[in-house]
């Protein structure tokens, strides 16, 4: 069965940092991208970054880009997102996602995943 867990969320100050893992098994690792989404109340589910684990490739969206950074154990079959700077803005429920690439893919749109996890808790305050 495949599954994806997500960790390390948390409560921090503006400007603080966090690392959220996903842990997951029940699928070949290594040729899954992974992919981090976020849904703060009231908004809809939005893309944060994805890494292509065939190939070590990290996408982000502009919003994160250079506070964020996405990383790969492939021994552990878990994702990181290290995330720094953060504002009251990035609070929201925090999610990881797997997606088996067939042909061109849009990273950014959760219609293209297959398995997901539960989520994690992230709160920034102000």
């Amino acid at each position: 069965e495949e599954q994806l867990v997500e960790s390390g969320g948390g409560l921090v100050q503006t400007g603080g940092s966090l690392t959220l893992s996903c842990a997951t098994s029940g699928f070949p690792f290594d040729a899954y991208d992974i992919g981090w989404f976020r849904q703060a109340p009231g908004k809809e589910l939005e893309a944060v970054s994805c890494i292509d684990n065939s190939d070590g490739r990290t996408f982000y969206v502009h919003d994160v880009k250079n506070r964020f950074t996405i990383s790969s154990d492939n021994a552990r079959n878990t994702v990181y997102l290290r995330m720094n700077s953060l504002k009251p803005e990035d609070t929201a429920r925090y999610y990881c996602a797997a997606n088996f690439p067939t042909g061109e893919r849009i990273w950014t749109l959760p219609s293209e995943y297959d398995f997901w996890g539960q989520g994690t808790q992230v709160t920034v305050s102000s």
